[in-house]
């Protein structure tokens, strides 16, 4: 039943468009043969939003991947570096945080860890909306920060690393099967504010999947109990984005591709000096409005990458033909 209505949601704005569309042409028809020149123009006035609609919807259906409408799970951490790197880690995760809100995503953070000094070492977001997973997936991978340090005394130029994790929230009619002997579990005392039972109580939560050596912490609750069922979601999450992980990979050695060894390879690059420019390095996308960027303007990359995808899927499809 969930199936079905998500694909009557998908449907109806097509509908109605061509409801519109319909309307305006006979209305046009009409306004030619009688000669109203004033519901002409009416008309010619409407004529761009719809063009506009139409944009937006097929833009949409690159969005047709088998967890691209499922909300997102998203991890940052830092790389080397410590407290700059650490920094860079925490003003990735206000980017995403406030790219969710001009999306009108629903966010909770699952997991923080702070930094020693500044910034923070990881932490894990859900967003909760449609398609987050499907607009958010082209994120995963390593963010390069080049700017002035404030961390430095000589206010040298520092060049920063993060890795961002993007994983599709496994909903009930996906099937992952995880062998309770496989999972190691802890509790243990969390750290961050919360008050007397969350500091005081065994309340946090560390899973271990022994096969993978995948680790998932949460200690967002006040319940242990809580922070485990967050920990399993996040874990299963995990899980199938290792498997699309494994997939892609396949795809890209038949392609004839390089596959990189480690999850992560460089994506993007943001230098804040010595100019300002923020660029992808797998569409060749651009902007010199860093600011913009880090305050959550990602829909030109987003955009970009979902049309680099498919014309890579397109090639490969092509290729396979031959």
């Amino acid at each position: 039943m969930r199936q079905i209505a998500d694909l009557r949601a998908e449907i109806a704005p097509w509908l109605d468009l061509h409801r519109r569309v319909s309307e305006h042409a006979d209305l046009l028809e009409l306004a030619v043969a009688e000669g109203d020149e004033a519901l002409a123009a009416e008309l010619a006035a409407d004529a761009p939003k719809m063009r506009d609609e139409f944009s937006r919807l097929e833009f949409r259906l690159q969005l047709s991947g088998p967890y691209d409408r499922s909300n997102a799970i998203l991890a940052v951490h830092a790389g080397t570096g410590g407290t700059e790197a650490q920094d860079w880690a925490q003003m990735l995760m206000r980017m995403y945080l406030r790219w969710g809100e001009r999306h009108g995503c629903k966010t909770e953070v699952f997991d923080l860890s702070p930094g020693e000094e500044a910034g923070i070492k990881s932490a894990t977001i859900e967003f909760v909306g449609p398609y987050a997973y499907g607009y958010l997936k082209g994120e995963r991978g390593v963010h390069r920060l080049v700017r002035l340090s404030p961390f430095d005394a000589a206010h040298r130029r520092h060049t920063s690393f993060a890795l961002v994790e993007v994983m599709p929230e496994v909903t009930e009619d996906v099937q992952v099967v995880i062998n309770p002997e496989d999972v190691k579990f802890e509790a243990y005392r969390s750290g961050g504010p919360g008050g007397q039972n969350v500091n005081k109580v065994n309340t946090a939560v560390r899973l271990t999947h022994v096969p993978t050596g995948i680790v998932v912490t949460c200690q967002t609750e006040r319940s242990q109990l809580q922070n485990r069922e967050t920990a399993m979601r996040i874990l299963k999450a995990r899980l199938v984005e290792q498997e699309q992980e494994r997939k892609e990979q396949e795809q890209a050695a038949l392609r004839g591709e390089r596959v990189e060894a480690s999850f992560g390879s460089q994506i993007r690059s943001y230098v804040l000096h010595p100019y300002n420019l923020v660029k992808d390095l797998r569409t060749g996308h651009e902007t010199s409005d860093t600011n913009g960027v880090l305050d959550g303007e990602l829909d030109p990359f987003i955009d970009a990458y979902l049309a680099w995808q498919v014309g890579r899927e397109t090639t490969s499809a092509v290729g396979s033909t031959e």
